[in-house]
């Protein structure tokens, strides 16, 4: 339900504030005045399309802000996603539009997508304008009505779900049809690839593992060089250092000749001597030596095998040929996972193709299924929804009834799928049956014959389903008088009785059955027109039925309009 709607710099009006109740309301006013703004703020407000023509001329923005009461669960679970707040039950919903043309959406105290508002509005507000009536001419739009009065909308979502799910499985087998030569050629370039990979059997991060036990080895190879040539140095080994060292005798054999040395010249030295001492430290220079030169020698024996380089270079060639697929072995490795991926959707074998055709006869014949299941509830629905539809418009002083037509196109020739359309097998058709010729909706009727065809269908359409609702008409009179007005005014009323309903008019007979009175006045001047809007009083109301009755203030405009009050009070009171 909509409690107040505050509206900013929108085409001529200023500023505004109008106050609604439940029930219904009425909206009126002089030609220019802006009443149809009333109705574009709501749309504003729905998230439909934001217009910067619409903004007051000399103003930066137009703003509008609306605050609705919702008791319903989709409405909580949408405040509560976009984080927004209830204050005391109520949504305060707004739309600001620049001069520019951007817009702002905000809900529940947050700034969401205009499409958020629209989701919102599509729980709690309904909207009837002239351009809808021509949309009611729409196929799709009739077949949607008739699919709301029967209660079908879970159907019809099971049907486009598996409608779906074939469509999907019909289009890629297509393709592989279509390209079954080419999948071919791409199957084995992946399955060689593949393969290839398989037959080097990289490990995650192997190749930055054989990098650096490669540099490690190639720094042993130093290592090994450099000990050998010093134990070559102490010991006088061949071979390898031989070069450097020729036939000369090592370290620990000349230190072991002059410990001899010494050791001989003790037995002539003179008392006190230190011969002996020299002697005794180069024989513990010697065994330094001797130990040092071991420990050379194991030290050796730790040295990586060379072989074992040889192995990690052969191996780093072979990590290397994966750079074709990625920059490294693991790019290689998720690349590998990728083809596969991918192997297993392109399968090109005739038994994969046998069982993808297979399962694309099922999901159709699924989605047949529910197709069947749908166009037979139509059928029987339609009956009763064009018995109530012209039982209606017949009120409404319309002679004239409605058929609702549901048939089956015949199946097109170039098109395998073309019977299993968007919503079904069906198409519909409104009729308008008038002296016993049979027409189409869309082409026969008139507007104000449109107009009240609408109105038909919104009342029987609400009597099946729960109150609430804020509905929107503007100008749905259009091309109506007399006792059809009367009647039209009547149906108002009687939708209010469940829901909020909202009209623009323009005709006394249905103004005089609104619960709320809101006038839109219009003030010009030699710079501007602004707009004000006000709810009226019981006599101010009298006033204004006067002057849309009679196009000014007379005794008599007054007494025929309280006469008009009067038979719509009396009117309302027996719905």
């Amino acid at each position: 339900m909509l409690h107040e709607l505050h509206i900013r710099n929108l085409g001529v009006i200023e500023e505004a504030t109008a106050e609604f109740s439940t029930g219904l309301s009425v909206v009126t006013g002089e030609t220019g005045a802006g009443k149809t703004m009333v109705v574009s703020s709501l749309r504003l407000l729905s998230g439909h399309r934001a217009d910067a023509s619409r903004v007051r001329n000399g103003a930066d923005r137009a703003s509008v802000e609306g605050i609705f009461s919702a008791d319903s669960a989709a409405v909580d679970e949408l405040v509560e996603q976009v984080g927004g707040y209830l204050d005391d039950g109520e949504v305060i919903a707004s739309r600001t539009v620049n001069a520019t043309g951007r817009s702002r959406a905000h809900l529940a105290g947050k700034t969401v997508a205009a499409g958020v508002l629209g989701e919102f509005a599509g729980h709690v507000i309904t909207i009837h304008g002239q351009n809808d009536q021509l949309r009611l001419l729409d196929p799709v739009r009739q077949l949607g009505a008739l699919d709301d009065y029967a209660g079908l909308g879970e159907k019809v979502a099971t049907y486009q779900a598996r409608r779906a799910e074939w469509l999907r499985l019909d289009k890629d087998l297509r393709r592989r049809m279509e390209a079954r030569r080419d999948l071919a050629l791409e199957s084995e370039t992946l399955q060689r690839a593949v393969e290839a990979i398989d037959e080097i059997d990289p490990q995650p991060g192997e190749d930055v593992e054989v990098k650096a036990q490669i540099k490690r080895l190639q720094a042993a190879d130093d290592i090994r060089a450099g000990l050998q040539r010093a134990q070559a140095a102490l010991d006088g080994m061949d071979g390898l250092s031989g070069d450097d060292f020729g036939d000369s005798e090592g370290a620990s054999a000349l230190v072991g000749q002059a410990t001899n040395e010494l050791t001989n010249l003790t037995d002539t030295e003179a008392e006190g001597g230190n011969l002996s001492d020299l002697a005794d430290r180069l024989g513990e220079v010697s065994v330094l030596l001797a130990d040092i030169s071991s420990e050379i020698g194991q030290a050796l024996l730790d040295v990586p095998d060379p072989d074992e380089l040889d192995g990690l270079l052969q191996r780093q060639t072979q990590l290397r040929e994966l750079r074709k697929y990625a920059v490294d072995v693991n790019g290689a490795l998720a690349w590998r996972e990728q083809a596969r991926e991918r192997l297993e959707s392109m399968d090109v074998s005739d038994e994969a193709l046998q069982k993808l055709q297979d399962d694309v006869a099922a999901a159709r014949d699924a989605a047949h299924a529910v197709a069947e299941e749908l166009s037979s509830a139509r059928v029987r629905a339609s009956k009763k929804f064009s018995k109530a539809v012209t039982e209606e418009i017949r009120g409404l002083h319309m002679s004239a009834e409605i058929r609702v037509d549901v048939r089956q196109p015949g199946e097109k020739a170039d098109e395998k799928a073309g019977e299993l359309g968007p919503h079904g097998i069906d198409e519909v058709e409104f009729q308008l049956v008038q002296g016993g010729n049979v027409n189409p909706l869309a082409g026969s009727a008139s507007g104000g014959e449109l107009s009240r065809v609408m109105l038909a269908l919104e009342v029987v359409l609400a009597a099946g389903t729960e109150g609430g609702r804020t509905m929107v008409f503007d100008e749905v009179d259009a091309g109506v008088g007399g006792k059809a007005a009367v009647e039209i005014g009547r149906r108002l009323a009687k939708l209010a009785v469940d829901n909020q309903v909202i009209v623009v008019t323009h005709l006394p007979q249905v103004a005089a059955f609104g619960d709320a009175h809101v006038y839109v006045a219009k003030a010009t001047s030699a710079d501007s027109v602004t707009s004000s809007v006000r709810t009226l009083s019981e006599d101010e109301r009298v006033e204004e039925l006067s002057r849309m009755l009679a196009g000014l203030e007379s005794e008599t405009g007054r007494a025929h309009a309280e006469e008009l009050m009067v038979m719509a009070t009396e009117a309302k009171a027996k719905l």
